[in-house]
């Protein structure tokens, strides 16, 4: 498995997201920092806590111009069901066959309740203008984690 580091190349992706037209590809967004988080699944209670705390402060990543993209294996039903029953401000793509998961290296073997399984680690990744990683958050705990990436897009400018 291949593990993004900081100062490479952030892989790019062209997933479909929920309601956008063209979809959410990084390639695109060269020239504006992009946030990148990985979760597991749409309306679990960890999950739902993360995309709403990124929903709070939409307003201040608008305003340092960073895009803010949720991604996880769902849906895009999935995903516009999700955003609409917790009124999400934040994008959010499919990865439904974990490409993308992979190719950061979030896609990780994980152990619940004796069972072993494959599945998403919670993780982030903060990509500068020029399509770099400039940051990573693995393994990520929910509380506090927002303010903590809001303050790293703040030292990029």
């Amino acid at each position: 498995m291949d593990t993004v580091k900081a100062g490479e190349p952030a892989p790019d992706f062209a997933l479909a997201e929920d309601g956008g037209a063209e979809g959410a590809t990084l390639s695109r967004l060269r020239g504006r920092a992009v946030v990148v988080y990985f979760y597991p699944k749409d309306n679990t209670p960890g999950c739902t806590a993360e995309a709403r705390d990124f929903s709070c402060v939409m307003d201040e990543f608008d305003k340092a111009e960073v895009h803010v993209i949720g991604i996880s294996p769902d849906t895009v039903r999935s995903h516009v069901k999700f955003r609409d029953k917790h009124e999400l401000k934040v994008r959010l793509a499919s990865d439904e066959d974990t490409t993308i998961a992979r190719a950061y290296g979030v896609w990780v073997q994980k152990q619940m309740y004796g069972r072993t399984f494959m599945g998403v680690e919670r993780a982030t990744f903060l990509i500068d203008r020029e399509g770099r990683v400039a940051r990573i958050w693995r393994n990520v705990r929910v509380p506090g984690h927002v303010d903590d990436v809001l303050a790293a897009v703040r030292s990029l400018q």
